[in-house]
């Protein structure tokens, strides 16, 4: 499978080949991606075994080596720990330990010192959208490790810096357990990434130090939403109830994660009967295979999964999932319009934008070939979409469109209006009203014309 790209200027000509889509001509397109899926899970469970044995004995060697660190734990089922962007890269966070009773800080200070411990003539910047700092006294209980001068400056944890001794720590445990030959540490850089090879090829981690903290939930998240109908307030609770995470990232700010929040939505996404994983999976599929192929993907599966979230909120019914080829073109259109934009929104954190620092080029080239699926949908299967084969490829795509407002408009909330997400608060960026077309005139319906639904044939004046 593979894409012919042709650059003139700042415009980019995708051509793609034939080959590319005759898998998912030949067959039903939800039987032939879901019977991918089945494959790729397949093999993708036998690389997370893989890595889990080889991430369990490095992080082990590590937390003998400094206590602060705790060994990522084997799991045979579910790891939480273990997050799979895309077959070939992963993110695995190592809890670290003598850090507990979280508090929000509520007083604010500057900070004058550089990662070297210098002093500076002007504060740092404040930590935005899911950034924020981390003092030792934000917990009731420390270990005295973490007052350590390789660690804290000021009385602040500062990522960068448990970063450095994490690495040194790996890069100590690889020739300790003698997995120079399975296991290498990339290039010397801000994130601690290492390459594993596996059966199914080499695969890339990203291993980052984590301080989890259960049974509380950062004042930057403000969710649920108000007016929002999903997920109910008992499943909100719940979701609430695991709590969240900072992750060690490069400079001064530590990153909020929400994997195990964010994983007991997806558990609990279909209990009503839907089809929303199954969209998920098909769509994922496609984005991997078709869309954004290679090792390192600008769309991972976490950018799939918050789309997910937001278009359920947007349609939060059970009937508004219950056909497939209904909520996999939603799926499409949603990432379509996120990526074209440039634009998506944190689930939990709307104000942070997951695409800030993706690459603009590789953006625009997933456009257009989203862009390209869309204008025909039939070159991937019609059938398993519920469009009839005598229809143009712009029939399809207005068939679906008139589908979902006929579903919008059937409701029982009344007529149908514009939501959140229309409007540009729900994972899009609002657009500039210069952007939008001017409303055509036409005349106004009479009553009669109202109660029968058929249009009237114009009046001649004598």
């Amino acid at each position: 499978m593979s894409f012919t790209q042709t650059r003139t200027g700042t415009a980019v000509t995708l051509q793609t080949e034939p080959a590319a889509m005759k898998p998912l001509i030949n067959g039903n397109l939800e039987d032939c991606l879901l019977d991918k899926v089945d494959s790729r899970r397949q093999r993708v469970s036998q690389t997370v075994q893989e890595v889990q044995k080889v991430v369990h004995r490095l992080t082990a060697e590590v937390s003998n080596q400094d206590t602060r660190f705790q060994a990522v734990p084997f799991s045979s089922t579910y790891n939480g720990n273990v997050k799979v962007l895309a077959p070939s890269q992963f993110l695995v966070t190592v809890p670290m330990r003598g850090l507990a009773g979280y508090r929000e800080a509520w007083a604010q200070r500057w900070r004058y010192y550089s990662l070297q411990g210098a002093r500076l003539p002007c504060p740092l910047r404040d930590p935005e959208g899911l950034q924020q700092w981390l003092e030792v006294q934000q917990f009731l209980k420390s270990l005295w490790q973490w007052h350590e001068a390789d660690v804290n400056i000021e009385g602040d944890i500062v990522p960068a810096r448990v970063l450095q001794v994490f690495r040194d720590l790996v890069e100590n445990a690889i020739e300790t357990c003698r997995l120079a030959g399975k296991v290498s540490l990339l290039s010397k850089g801000a994130a601690v990434q290492v390459a594993v090879e596996t059966s199914e090829g080499r695969v890339e981690l990203e291993l980052a130090p984590a301080v989890e903290i259960p049974n509380a939930w950062p004042k930057k998240a403000r969710w649920p939403r108000c007016l929002t109908r999903w997920p109910s307030p008992e499943r909100v609770g719940c979701i609430k109830s695991f709590g969240f995470a900072l992750l060690a990232r490069p400079h001064y700010h530590w990153q909020l994660s929400f994997l195990q929040a964010e994983q007991v939505l997806l558990e609990q996404l279909d209990e009503d009967g839907g089809c929303r994983r199954r969209c998920l999976q098909a769509v994922r599929q496609m984005t991997e295979d078709v869309w954004c192929p290679g090792t390192k993907p600008v769309i991972t599966s976490h950018h799939l999964q918050t789309v997910l979230f937001w278009t359920c909120e947007k349609y939060p019914r059970s009937q508004d999932w219950r056909v497939f080829r209904t909520g996999f073109l939603r799926l499409v259109r949603k990432l379509h319009k996120c990526v074209s934009q440039r634009f998506l929104k944190h689930f939990f954190v709307p104000r942070s934008n997951l695409l800030r620092c993706a690459s603009t080029g590789e953006l625009d080239t997933v456009a257009q070939r989203l862009a390209l699926f869309l204008r025909d949908p039939r070159g991937a299967c019609p059938e398993a979409l519920g469009f009839h084969p005598g229809l143009s490829s712009v029939d399809c795509c207005s068939q679906v469109v008139s589908r979902e407002a006929m579903d919008v408009r059937g409701n029982d909330i009344g007529p149908a209006v514009l939501s959140r997400e229309d409007m540009g608060s729900t994972g899009d960026r609002p657009q500039p009203p210069w952007t939008k077309q001017p409303l055509q005139p036409s005349h106004t319906p009479s009553r009669g014309q109202l109660s029968s639904g058929l249009p009237r044939p114009p009046q001649t004046v004598n």
